[in-house]
């Protein structure tokens, strides 16, 4: 099953972070990456621009388009992984070795990820 690793940390602390720490901590979680991806359980990873890039779009009759997120928390959506697991206590594993790899506080969010793709059926 397909699961979406939601990475969550404070945008002022990591944005914060030393050239070489930067360095280091993306090292570690490439190692993880890595492996992962020689097991075949790797899918898309990405790390979201800050908060102060974004847009949003609220829904309506008439959608309304602000700048940002809005969103008064400590910890911001950094970036996800989607991870190919035989369980959710596997997920969880992968989530926490990323967490080891990260070094910071934050948290990861694991949620099943549903693919849906327009006009296909999935097999019964």
């Amino acid at each position: 099953m397909l699961y979406a690793i939601l990475c969550y940390d404070s945008e002022e602390v990591v944005g914060a972070w030393s050239a070489e720490t930067e360095t280091a901590v993306m090292a570690r979680l490439g190692a993880v990456q890595d492996r992962l991806r020689a097991e075949g359980r790797l899918g898309p990873v990405a790390r979201l621009m800050p908060t102060t890039a974004a847009t949003t779009v609220r829904k309506g009759a008439e959608p309304l388009v602000l700048d940002g997120p809005f969103a008064e928390t400590k910890e911001q959506l950094l970036g996800f992984y989607v991870v190919d697991c035989d369980s959710l206590d596997a997920a969880i594993e992968v989530a926490a070795e990323l967490g080891r790899a990260s070094g910071s506080a934050g948290a990861h969010e694991v949620r099943p990820l549903m693919v849906y793709r327009p006009g296909q059926v999935e097999p019964s």
